[in-house]
């Protein structure tokens, strides 16, 4: 991180032109939407947080956080390093608002005037007039170095009407799950493989002032630590390089197009005809509302936010979408970010943080009813929301809840309800909307404000850690930025960042956006389930382009009974948990597998399995790993399949989903990763392999003394044999093969003659104070045998690597066979040759010492 702090440009100034395009703000927006680092922010209705339209493009700093790990993009650099999220943003945005503050106070700037006196009523829509001449800004007050115009934010002293949100700083999101950087919670759920953060320093920024049809284009002047001058090219946003966007929509057969002048094949999306898939059945969700209640019963929790995600094919332009929402619905915080190789739409209509020098605010939303169909309707259907006693407890517990985060960092009493259960009204709904303000402590700032309020309680619930552990147990699928945040974080103290509720992600040819709703005690299930196909409606509509409800287009799925397996991020029942046949994991064994004891409740090496998991997936696909909650997950399904007071066989199975074909924005087809594999945990009762049944007519067990081996007759030399892979039929056939003949296990050979291993053991021999272990080209890494060779060197044997014909190892006395399930046990024939038995007991004695240091109970 500090080679990439070092790195970072100085500030020398922002410049400032206040221009009036011949075109609408969306217009101008259009033709950079297809660009990476692109980020637009629409305000809509006539609400008092709905006053800027704001575009920033070009950006000259990307960060992309995914699992701790930083990609940053600086003027066309790459760095990639390990940091806290929060520790980064903190220091760039420290390093930037100290240069402005100290630019600013050595330059005696004089304030010519404020934008009061340039605010003319405005026409609909706050579109300026048509008009293409250029000035110089009167809204900042100047200083001229040569000919470049150096101007800072009024922000930074006294509060006239109408002075600019943001001068420079972040633009993007926050996903939810950045939950797990600021709380220690099990993470249960599918990873959809996007950023948890994305985040852009742009070049330009547009402002237009909707109150007063004003539009300002904002550059930064930037240095090299170096001393040299950074040329950040500059972007023309006059009406001759526009793509004009026709206000005429035509909807056809599921396609939405925006015709343009040039381009009406790019502005047109299209979805799956087919329908779309959540990841909850009916009567999944509704139980899912059930255990919720139980919850809150118990004591655990009041309320929780649950959610379902629906997820379909997507062919198109993204931004004709958001267009299209935005004239169907407009809210006070519509945002399109294009993060190159996925696109966010938000239409949320929340704040959820706002911040203007030390004065804090948040806007909490809790409690939706329809508009009326006419003004008595509407007055009614109003009244009854402003009346209902369970919205009223919602709201005010969020309320609380958010005044409880904001006073980490606020000073002391500061924090206050200005507003209490406003009736908003949208196009379609109207909703009950609280203020809370604060004022932030001296030493705390706007970084420590998201830290310490994110995610926002009204999208979790009430306790919000016990809320958010509750969702990642019932949601299979990571909220991404559903339900996290989009907005800006200036380097000048200001902030504004809305809660992203009504939010969808285009990325890999698909589309999936969630729903959800606040469960209480009295919550209904059926109701509830409803009411999430409700709030999809208007997306689904649009997206369909003709009325739809979610019923009628939800893929569902059996709800599981009998015995259960994780998949992907679900309980479902074990005999419908498949990797689909069309999976490379299917047809070519594209995948890993781990073999696991859990010995009453307790996961044996654990860390050691997953390591090995993670490294062969990462070698042979090129892929990291989703940071799941193994071990939550593993006790889960040990303990739904009452394996938890005995000995559990636990196998998990990861396996290749197909590379997808999406089709890029000029109709081409183009590969992009799958990213959707096949995930699965599976549990059985496991008994020791030396535990054999009697035959009739003694009946009853017994306990063989050692395992028979025999020598497989198909040698194996391949690099496969390093990875658990699924493609397995040769360990298979060998196990298959030492059964026919009799015999527990079947000794596996290399090509050269020599010892390798058998097909499911590790082999090593002890003579003495050594132990010789096989060496083999290519061999499994085995996890059971590395942390015994630990044991052995710590009680002071010798540890010694060679090459083992197999006459050498018939030859040996104390032949151990190892693997994960039943420890270290020992060899008592190989091909029906009997190893010498003169130290049978010693080397008996040897195994059950060695499986009490691994922790194994035999």
């Amino acid at each position: 991180m500090n080679s990439f702090l070092s790195r970072l440009p100085l500030f020398k100034g922002i410049s400032c032109i206040k221009v009036q395009p011949e075109i609408p703000f969306l217009h101008i927006a259009n033709s950079f939407s297809r660009e990476p680092g692109s980020v637009v922010l629409l305000s809509g209705t006539s609400l008092d947080c709905a006053r800027y339209n704001i575009m920033a493009v070009r950006p000259w700093l990307t960060l992309s956080v995914r699992a701790g790990v930083v990609k940053a993009c600086l003027l066309g650099d790459e760095f990639l390093f390990e940091a806290d999220p929060f520790d980064l943003l903190q220091e760039v945005v420290s390093k930037y608002n100290l240069q402005l503050s100290s630019l600013l106070s050595s330059l005696h700037l004089r304030e010519k005037g404020g934008i009061a006196s340039s605010c003319h009523s405005r026409e609909k829509g706050g579109i300026a007039s048509s008009c293409h001449s250029r000035e110089k800004s009167d809204l900042f007050s100047s200083c001229y170095t040569g000919d470049k115009l150096k101007v800072f934010s009024p922000c930074f002293s006294g509060k006239p009407p109408g002075k600019l949100p943001v001068l420079s700083g972040f633009f993007g999101y926050f996903a939810y799950d950045v939950k797990d950087y600021i709380e220690d919670l099990p993470n249960t759920c599918m990873d959809q493989n996007l950023p948890d953060i994305f985040l852009c320093v742009p070049s330009h920024i547009l402002i237009n002032d909707r109150f007063c049809d004003s539009y300002h284009l904002l550059k930064p002047d930037l240095e090299a630590s170096s001393g040299e001058p950074i040329d950040l090219e500059d972007i023309d946003i006059s009406d001759q390089h526009q793509e004009t966007i026709s206000p005429h929509f035509e909807d056809e057969d599921g396609v939405f197009s925006a015709h343009t002048s040039s381009f009406s094949s790019i502005n047109s999306f299209s979805i799956d005809p087919g329908g779309f898939k959540s990841n909850f059945s009916k009567p999944e969700y509704m139980a899912s509302v059930e255990k919720i209640i139980d919850y809150i019963k118990a004591g655990d929790i009041y309320q929780v936010n649950l959610s379902q995600r629906f997820t379909t094919g997507f062919k198109g332009d993204p931004y004709s979408l958001f267009l299209r929402l935005f004239e169907k619905n407009p809210a006070p915080f519509f945002s399109y970010i294009n993060a190159g190789d996925h696109q966010v739409i938000s239409t949320s209509p929340e704040r959820f943080i706002h911040q203007s020098g030390k004065k804090i605010e948040t806007r909490p939303i809790k409690g939706t009813i329809q508009r009326g169909k006419n003004d008595c309707e509407d007055k009614q259907n109003g009244d009854e929301l402003l009346g209902s006693t369970k919205d009223d407890a919602e709201l005010s517990m969020i309320v609380d809840l958010m005044r409880n985060d904001f006073g980490k960092v606020a000073v002391g009493e500061s924090v206050i309800v200005k507003e209490h259960k406003r009736l908003e009204p949208y196009d379609n709904v109207f909703h009950l909307v609280s203020i809370v303000e604060g004022e932030l402590a001296s030493d705390k700032s706007g970084v420590d404000l998201i830290k310490a309020s994110f995610p926002g309680g009204s999208i979790t619930g009430c306790p919000k850690i016990r809320s958010m552990e509750i969702i990642d147990e019932l949601e299979s699928v990571r909220r991404h930025v559903y339900t996290g945040s989009v907005g800006y974080i200036s380097f000048h103290d200001t902030m504004d960042l809305s809660i992203a509720i009504r939010t969808a992600v285009v990325a890999g040819g698909e589309i999936g956006f969630s729903v959800g709703g606040g469960i209480v005690f009295d919550s209904d299930p059926e109701k509830e389930y409803e009411e999430t196909l409700h709030k999809g409606k208007t997306l689904l509509e649009t997206l369909f382009c003709r009325k739809k409800s979610l019923s009628d287009n939800i893929l569902c799925k059996e709800t599981p009974s009998s015995k259960v397996a994780w998949v992907n991020g679900k309980i479902v029942e074990e005999s419908q948990a498949a990797v689909p046949a069309s999976f490379p994991g299917f047809q070519y064994g594209a995948g890993i597998f781990e073999t696991i004891r859990v010995q009453k409740g307790s996961i044996l090496r654990l860390d050691s399995h997953i390591r090995r998991l993670a490294n062969s997936w990462k070698s042979l696909f090129n892929e990291q790993l989703p940071a799941l909650s193994w071990d939550y997950i593993i006790k889960s399904i040990v303990e739904l399949n009452g394996l938890d007071s005995g000995v559990a066989a636990v196998k998990i199975v990861v396996a290749l989903s197909p590379p997808k074909k999406d089709m890029d924005r000029d109709g081409r087809g183009i590969s992009v990763s799958g990213k959707g594999h096949f995930f699965g945990v599976f549990a059985r009762p496991y008994s020791h392999r030396l535990l054999k049944k009697r035959t009739f007519p003694e009946g009853g067990f017994y306990r063989k003394d050692g395992l028979d081996v025999v020598t497989y007759p198909v040698p194996r030399h391949t690099p496969i044999a390093e990875h658990k892979s699924l493609n397995y039929m040769y360990y298979y056939l060998a196990g298959l093969y030492a059964k026919e003949k009799g015999f527990d296990e079947a000794l596996v050979m290399n090509t050269d003659g020599t010892v390798s291993e058998t097909n499911t053991c590790a082999l090593m021999v002890i003579e003495g104070k050594n132990v010789f272990l096989p060496i083999s080209e290519f061999a499994l890494p085995s996890v059971t045998l590395s942390a015994s060779r630990e044991r052995l060197v710590a009680s002071g044997y010798n540890i010694i690597h060679r090459k083992m014909t197999y006459d050498e190892l018939c030859g040996m006395e104390n032949v151990i066979a190892l693997n994960a399930l039943m420890g270290a046990v020992r060899v008592i024939s190989i091909d029906g040759r009997k190893l010498s038995t003169c130290h049978n007991d010693s080397v008996s004695f040897f195994c059950e010492w060695l499986n009490r240091e691994l922790l194994i109970v035999v």
